[in-house]
């Protein structure tokens, strides 16, 4: 089983930038698929970017460029490096772990405001 804490989320104005953490309690971090997805208000959930356990990455192909996912497996924990944040990319940003057949496990989420 994994645990996931989020942090580094808070209010940045447009044009700034941002970097989450999810730190990952509980064994074999390096083998899950860990991901970042947001939610914005009265939306779906919707996927940012995931990386593998041999960090092959995958973005939303409308953040591809300025958003970054990356992960230390050494400290079981994943980042999202954001630049050129917009007043749209406003969500609560939830960190994810997944290894099928297991359940995939979620944070408790972060909120990112993009305002000036």
């Amino acid at each position: 089983q994994v645990q996931l804490v989020e942090s580094g989320g808070g209010l940045v104005q447009p044009g700034g930038s941002l970097r989450l953490s999810c730190a990952a309690s509980g064994s074999s971090f390096s083998i899950y698929i860990m991901g970042w997805y947001r939610q914005a208000p009265g939306k779906q959930r919707e996927l940012v970017a995931t990386i593998t356990s041999g960090s092959s990455t995958n973005y939303a192909d409308s953040l591809k460029g300025r958003f970054t996912i990356s992960r230390d497996n050494a400290k079981k924990t994943v980042y999202l490096q954001m630049s050129s944040l917009a007043p749209e990319d406003t969500a609560v940003y939830y960190c994810n772990a997944k290894h099928p057949p297991e359940p995939s496990y979620w944070g408790q989420g972060t909120q990112v405001t993009v305002s000036s």
